[in-house]
């Protein structure tokens, strides 16, 4: 990434399962916990929607914090990129065509 990662900017999406079944939200996620996670880069505002998957596995672990036995699956989609400064124009999100090697 030109100027070192520092520059780099993250741009992170995740697909978070519905609050509760009759709900259209998806649930709460503690994003300054998922920021963590990037220990440098410039992390772009982290987006939520509805998504990932919930299931019964059986088992309740109290030791843990369990008070179910719901586990939660997250998707998370990440990209990484920065900004050339030669957008001029152009809007921020662009396709380019990878065939020709561009």
């Amino acid at each position: 990434v030109p100027g070192g990662r520092s520059e780099m900017l993250i741009s992170v999406k995740l697909g978070v399962p519905l609050k509760r079944e009759n709900s259209s939200e998806p649930m709460e996620v503690n994003l300054n916990e998922v920021a963590k996670v990037f220990p440098y880069g410039r992390l772009m505002p982290i987006q939520t929607v509805v998504g990932g998957l919930t299931f019964n596995t059986g088992r309740i672990v109290r030791e843990l914090g369990d008070v179910d036995d719901l586990a939660v699956c997250v998707a998370a989609c990440v990209s990484i990129g920065y900004d050339s400064g030669e957008r001029g124009g152009e809007e921020i999100h662009a396709m380019h065509d990878t065939k020709d090697g561009n």
